[in-house]
């Protein structure tokens, strides 16, 4: 497709709209001039006589079904100069609620109430409350881009009370927690779920219709809002945390004390910041043996970077474990030097301003600061010591601005740049994101152009290019897309961003078929089939192509199976996996696969998974296969096990083992991967809870005693001579890591926890393949264990309750 036919399409797509066509229901609401107490007791004289919402339409498993008058649900709101005030009256026979208690986002077995509110009305920035019936809260903030953001915290209020005939929630929702902008008489888009967690049916206010569209696009609207004030939003997070090391007998300690801030710049953009942060407490990284040519990357667990992020994650140039994580720097080393580098980098402070004007213009502007790194390397004859920086100060940015249209279209443009101190690279990276919607929602064009610029200061300068486009239909049960994904041999954004390689023309196909309603002994199913087709940029040559099929369908009784099937066909070139840019050839591999998921409603419930592959290449034999076995059993309402069992085993499997000689050297190898890990959460209540995660990972690699090397034509050669017993290093490996964290959760007030966290790790990496499983514990319970004890506690400060305290008699608005 040529640049004039994509900007064609893209123009017709813009402006040759039609609606869906639906009637939204609006709901009244006065104002109170008493607001009414959060207890669960419908008694305050404003619910008596305030509008009633009701007539709730099911979306799923069923579309249309209407309430029954037994399960009804009636929602009545009110404001005031603070809030937006909710109370739900939702009947159900009580015996039938599940309410089992879960941490704060973690939504578990239980029946829950939503609140979604769009002050904007604009269909594509929801702010959405959880209200379970253990009384237990969550919150998200929604659009068409990200989904669901469960990472984003707000403070809030909410009570719950099990009644006869159902239960009763009430919510107050501070204007604080919300971005509007000042109007004199607003309508807000707003909207009611309620979910039954024993059918996983979902009924909503005014109807859904899930077979297409963004679930927005179905809003209601709130009316009889009067002079409501956006307040001055200032929210304090002061914390300290105290922390216990110890390994190897060596014992330190430290205290640190911090600040979080969220500031209102204005009516609708918030400054977020992190000084002097902590994350001492972030969770273990689930770190693997890696054998690939490609990094091995972690998901993030820094709140910080976790929350209202989802304008910096546009063109996916941010992946925020660049920043804190190893050193880019590295070193050069004398004869008979060692070095000790530390593993990450200290972050000094973090700002992040978003939001979001009526009109739909998004801006985000991130700014991290991190420290100067040194390394201590040491001469191992006369133990001198020298440093050297291996990271200076730098300066991570990135600034984005976003429009949206339509209620489900949108158009970004973001930068990204670092700049760090003296002789190191800089980094500049751009994309230009597109993603449009027909107003019917029924088609979708979604296009990336982006560029990288890596300064290597006193070496070069690189100018990359990569591009992406995607064609679908994304309505009704048959759905297909057409996508192709480019990046030339240059482009690289790994000093903000997270792309494991470039040099690739790809171009994929697939094409589904699903159900949205019950039938026969299912509730839904989905079938899809799907083809891609892979060539490098430089040389223009074809790489490798694979095509398979899924299937995934839910019974009526909630429990859930798939299968899976991949084919390699033919002659499958792997240009990395050598690490030299030749290519390792193999052939026809073909894998299939499947699982089953158990109502996890029941008090036991198992989750299993299996696969099998095999390759079909003459003069090789290879085989693998993987099972996981994850048991659940929730003893009650308070306490929850799960338990995972992860074995993996490849025979006959060939891949990079070293160099030598100035060339790679391949290995045929087994290996088998063990992995036991352990959960288990227990609420005391809402607001206390402990959690118990334990993770023993075991890894070994065991190679024949011939080794190959690889031939330019992709074809491996025992001619060389290369075995074991010639290799300077062995590349046998044996690989463990043990990880336990026990953690103490109290939220002693609204936004404010005290956090105490017992953890101990161990590692071992050795060339013992020949170990069988305790010897290989008893071996890495010979290495030197790390204990660590912190404590954290953080405080919630509302700038106005600080107001209002020294003031009482002004208004916190």
């Amino acid at each position: 497709m040529n640049t004039r036919s994509l900007i064609l399409l893209l123009s017709l797509l813009c402006f040759t709209w039609t609606s869906i066509a639906q009637n939204k229901k609006s709901l009244n609401i006065q104002r109170t001039t008493q607001a009414p107490k959060i207890d669960g007791v419908l008694d305050d004289a404003i619910w008596q006589n305030s509008e009633i919402a009701t007539g709730f339409v099911s979306n799923r498993p069923e579309i249309g079904k209407i309430a029954s008058n037994e399960e009804r649900t009636e929602v009545k709101m009110t404001y005031d100069d603070k809030a937006i005030y909710v109370a739900a009256y939702l009947y159900d026979d009580p015996s039938k609620i599940m309410k089992q208690l879960t941490n704060r986002d973690n939504f578990g077995q239980t029946d829950y109430f939503i609140l979604v509110l769009n002050p904007n009305n604009d269909a594509q920035n929801d702010t959405s409350f959880y209200v379970f019936s253990s009384g237990q809260q969550a919150d998200a903030i929604e659009n068409p881009t990200i989904g669901e953001d469960f990472g984003w915290n707000a403070v809030w209020d909410s009570a719950v009370k099990i009644m006869d005939d159902g239960w009763i929630v009430e919510m107050k929702i501070p204007y604080r927690t919300l971005r509007f902008a000042d109007q004199d008489e607003p309508t807000w888009g707003a909207q009611f779920h309620r979910e039954f967690r024993r059918s996983r049916s979902r009924f909503t206010w005014n109807p859904i219709d899930p077979t297409q569209g963004y679930s927005g696009l179905y809003h209601a609207e709130i009316k009889g809002l009067k002079d409501v004030k956006p307040p001055n939003r200032l929210n304090l997070y002061p914390f300290t945390t105290g922390i216990i090391n110890n390994f190897d007998g060596d014992t330190d300690t430290d205290l640190n004390f911090g600040m979080d801030v969220k500031y209102g710049l204005t009516d609708n953009f918030t400054l977020d910041a992190t000084l002097v942060p902590d994350f001492s407490q972030a969770g273990f990284d689930n770190v693997v043996l890696n054998l690939g040519p490609f990094e091995q990357t972690f998901s993030e667990q820094r709140q910080f970077f976790t929350e209202g992020v989802d304008l910096f994650s546009k063109g996916d140039l941010f992946f925020s474990r660049r920043i804190g994580n190893n050193p880019s720097g590295r070193l050069s080393l004398n004869e008979n030097e060692e070095a000790n580098i530390p593993n990450e980098v200290k972050v000094l402070n973090a700002v992040k301003v978003s939001g979001r004007t009526k009109n739909g213009l998004g801006i985000g502007f991130f700014n991290a600061i991190t420290e100067k790194t040194t390394a201590t390397i040491k001469n191992t004859l006369t133990s001198e010591k020298r440093n050297d920086v291996v990271e200076p100060f730098a300066n991570y940015n990135i600034l984005v601005v976003d429009q949206q249209f339509n209620g489900n279209s949108s158009v970004s443009v973001i930068n990204t740049n670092v700049l760090r101190e003296g002789h190191f690279r800089d980094a500049n990276a751009t994309a230009l994101v597109a993603n449009i919607i027909n107003k019917r929602n029924t088609y979708n064009v979604a296009t990336d152009l982006r560029m990288s610029n890596v300064n290597y200061q006193n070496t070069n300068s690189e100018t990359g290019f990569s591009s992406y486009l995607k064609l679908a239909k994304i309505h009704g049960n048959l759905r297909y897309s057409l996508e192709h994904s480019f990046a030339d041999t240059k482009f690289n954004i790994n000093d903000l961003g997270l792309l494991l390689r470039n040099n690739y023309n790809s171009f994929s196909s697939d094409i589904s078929y699903q159900t949205f309603e019950p039938s026969g002994n299912l509730n839904n199913y989905r079938i899809n089939a799907f083809f891609n087709y892979n060539r490098l940029v430089k040389p223009n040559v074809y790489s490798q192509s694979n095509f398979g099929a899924t299937y995934q369908a839910t019974t009526k009784k909630l429990d859930g199976f798939g299968f899976r099937l991949n084919v390699e066909p033919g002659k499958q070139n792997d240009y990395f996996e050598s690490r030299d840019g030749r290519p390792f050839i193999y052939e026809n591999y073909v894998s299939t696969g499947g699982w089953i998921s158990s109502n996890y409603n029941r008090k036991f419930a198992l989750d299993f998974r299996a696969n099998i592959g095999a390759l079909f290449e003459n003069g090789r034999d290879l085989f693998n296969y993987d099972i996981e076995v994850e048991p659940r059993v929730r003893i009650n309402d308070k306490l929850l096990l799960i338990y995972q069992f992860y074995y993996d085993f490849t025979n006959g499997g060939r891949g990079f083992a070293t160099k030598a000689d100035d060339q790679s050297i391949f290995g045929e190898r087994n290996r088998q991967i063990v992995t036991n890990s352990i959960s288990a959460n227990y609420a005391f209540n809402p607001y206390n809870s402990l959690a118990l995660s334990f993770r023993h990972y075991w890894d070994t690699v065991k190679y024949d005693n011939e080794l190959f090397t690889l031939l330019d034509s992709g074809r491996l050669t025992t001619d060389s001579g290369y075995t074991l017993e010639t290799m300077d290093n062995d590349p046998d490996i044996n690989f463990s890591t043990w990880n336990i964290d026990l953690s103490y959760s109290w939220q002693f007030a609204p936004g404010s926890f005290l956090t105490a966290l017992y953890r101990n790790q161990l590692f071992n990496l050795d060339t013992l393949a020949e170990y069988n499983y305790s010897q290989s514990v008893d071996s890495l319970f010979d290495q030197p264990m790390q204990h660590t004890l912190s404590v954290r506690l953080q405080y919630f400060i509302d700038f106005n309750g600080i107001k209002s305290v020294f003031n009482p008699n002004k208004s916190d608005s």
